[in-house]
């Protein structure tokens, strides 16, 4: 009867061991299971956060960028205008307030007039250095002048195209003048004369564009 009884208990025992070690087993694989999940999301939501931060850092720097290249081109209005020498057809443009002009040499003094503009100032006078416009009248003949430039059209360092301005019909250069200038130029026979307007860098495209439409002549 003891016998009977002892091994009733043990089998208790045992039954409520197993169980016990079964339920801690259980606890510790869902805590495992708990704190695996937890870390995973804390390490997903900083990533989530670290790239909407970026995002937002980005998207701050954009705007600034864009906010500055406003200002940088209202500061340039309202526009000033350039006026040519009057006896030699008296070209007239816009240009941005903020470049100043300088001219090297007048019509005067000799048969040749160059001007040249520049934001703020105007560097010293040299064919290698660059310019946001270069104004050239000479007394060269305007098919001439053209043709100057046939051997870099040609090698396909610029490339030509018809340009009109208030009416008059010329020849626009776009490419590499030179190994230090690479712009665009336009070239107009203004009465004996050749009128080329120019700039040297890639950088005031557009506002060279911009320019070459308020050209007027008055031959």
């Amino acid at each position: 009867m003891n016998r009977i009884r002892n091994t009733r208990d043990n089998g208790s025992v045992n039954g409520w061991m197993v169980a016990t070690i079964g339920s801690i087993l259980l606890t510790s694989i869902v805590t495992g299971l708990a704190i695996w999940s937890f870390m995973g999301y804390n390490d997903q939501k900083t990533n989530v956060d670290n790239k909407i931060a970026t995002a937002v850092n980005d998207a701050k720097n954009a705007q600034a960028v864009k906010d500055e290249e406003k200002f940088f081109q209202r500061d340039k209005e309202p526009n000033r205008e350039f006026v040519g020498p009057t006896d030699y057809g008296r070209v007239t443009f816009d240009y941005p307030k903020t470049w100043s002009v300088f001219v090297n040499k007048d019509l005067s003094v000799g048969d040749t007039y160059e001007a040249y503009l520049n934001p703020v100032s105007v560097p010293p006078i040299s064919s290698l250095q660059q310019y946001a416009l270069r104004v050239l009248i000479e007394s060269k003949d305007y098919d001439k002048a053209i043709a100057s430039y046939d051997y870099l059209v040609k090698k396909g360092d610029l490339t030509a195209a018809s340009v009109t301005a208030d009416g008059n019909n010329g020849t626009r250069l776009d490419g590499s003048f030179s190994k230090d200038i690479r712009g665009s130029a336009v070239i107009f026979k203004i009465r004996d004369k050749t009128l080329t307007i120019r700039t040297d860098a890639n950088t005031f495209k557009a506002d060279f564009d911009k320019l070459v439409s308020t050209i007027k002549f008055n031959q």
